[in-house]
């Protein structure tokens, strides 16, 4: 990347799931928490509501077999040649996740491609696919496979993020991110069983983007609201400081 260049910060939203203010409390996060040039799109089946500054383009079609869990196997297809029209280096942000941080660093970490690393499967070369950065048109190949052999991906990988840091791997260039910069706020800002039922979540120290995945989402953490009898969530409004337009 040279000094001056536009960075590709990409996202998307298909179905019910995210709205256009998932999409906009995104950007607006971004736009505080980065000092270089960049351009924010967003591939999606629905552009209603996003904000004018972000570049809307239509989500790739996968063409899954009819039925098919859903999984985030969408995600390869940022994996295209011509993904989008776009060129160079792109970082892939889920909908859900809350910047508290400067993320300048993601862009000059060395590595071919990064992701974080599972929390969960913290000892396996598996990533978690809610922060990655990739060369655009780098792994074609490993989408082409994939269209190719849903079957047998399907077999033997629970969920896109499994498949794809398998095969990054076996092409030598699967990094992760300095453990510090991308924690999970279930695993590592909630407290365990059970100081959480009296101890407030925090921001962990060198924390750059909080993940969140299954329960809490950010509005349920900011509310407090538990949704497992052992996982019993605190309200945690301070996400609302960071989680907004």
């Amino acid at each position: 990347m040279t000094e001056h260049s536009t960075v590709n910060i990409i996202c998307m939203k298909w179905g019910a799931k995210y709205g256009a203010d998932y999409v906009n409390k995104l950007y607006g996060m971004v736009s505080r928490h980065i000092t270089l040039p960049f351009q924010m799109v967003c591939f999606t089946d629905d552009a209603t509501g996003i904000h004018s500054n972000v570049v809307v383009k239509d989500l790739p079609p996968l063409n899954l077999p009819e039925g098919a869990p859903e999984r985030g196997w969408n995600k390869l297809t940022t994996l295209a040649k011509d993904f989008g029209g776009l060129t160079g280096e792109a970082l892939f942000l889920d909908l859900d996740v809350v910047i508290v941080d400067n993320i300048d660093a993601l862009f000059s970490f060395p590595a071919e491609f990064a992701i974080i690393r599972d929390a969960k499967l913290s000892r396996s070369m598996i990533g978690n696919s809610s922060v990655y950065r990739f060369k655009i048109g780098r792994y074609d190949d490993v989408l082409q496979s994939f269209r190719e052999s849903f079957a047998s991906v399907q077999k033997n990988y629970r969920n896109e993020q499994a498949y794809l840091s398998d095969e990054v791997r076996k092409k030598g260039d699967l990094s992760f991110w300095p453990d510090d910069w991308c924690p999970s706020y279930k695993y590592h800002c909630m407290k365990p069983w059970p100081l959480n039922y009296f101890q407030d979540a925090v921001i962990p120290e060198g924390a750059k983007i909080l993940i969140f995945h299954g329960h809490p989402v950010p509005s349920e953490a900011i509310e407090g609201i538990t949704t497992k009898w052992y996982r019993h969530v605190r309200p945690t409004p301070w996400i609302a400081d960071y989680w907004k337009e």
